[in-house]
C-alpha cells in the first residue's frame, strides 16, 4: 500500500474518531447538565415529568428523553447545524414535536 495512502486513511480515521468522542461529549452534557434554565417547556406546551423537563423523542438518537428546553424551542441536547436536532427545534417551536 502506498505510504501516503495509508497516512490519509490514519488521519482521517483520527479525526473521525475525535469527532465521534466531541459527538459523545456534547450528548452527555446535554444530558445531565441541571443548570440550564428550562423556561421552553410551559412556553412550547410540552408535557414535563415531575422536575419539570420537557418530554420529548429525540429524532436523532430514536429514544424518549426528558431535556431542558429554552426559550429559542431547542432542548438542553441540541447541536447546532445537525439536521435532525435543527428539525426538533423546529417541530418544538411549531408543536409539531412527538412527545411521551
Amino acid at each position: 500500500m502506498d505510504d501516503r495512502f495509508e497516512r490519509a486513511i490514519r488521519r482521517n480515521l483520527r479525526k473521525a474518531g475525535r469527532q465521534f468522542e466531541e459527538a459523545k461529549r456534547a450528548y452527555a452534557e446535554g444530558r445531565e447538565d441541571p443548570n440550564i434554565s428550562n423556561p421552553g417547556t410551559e412556553l412550547y406546551d410540552l408535557p414535563a415529568d415531575d422536575d419539570g423537563y420537557g418530554r420529548i423523542v429525540c429524532r436523532r438518537h430514536a429514544e424518549r428523553r426528558s431535556v431542558a428546553v429554552d426559550a429559542e424551542g431547542r432542548p438542553a441536547c441540541f447541536e447546532s447545524g445537525h439536521p435532525d436536532c435543527e428539525g426538533c427545534a423546529e417541530d418544538v417551536r411549531d408543536g409539531y414535536v412527538e412527545t411521551w
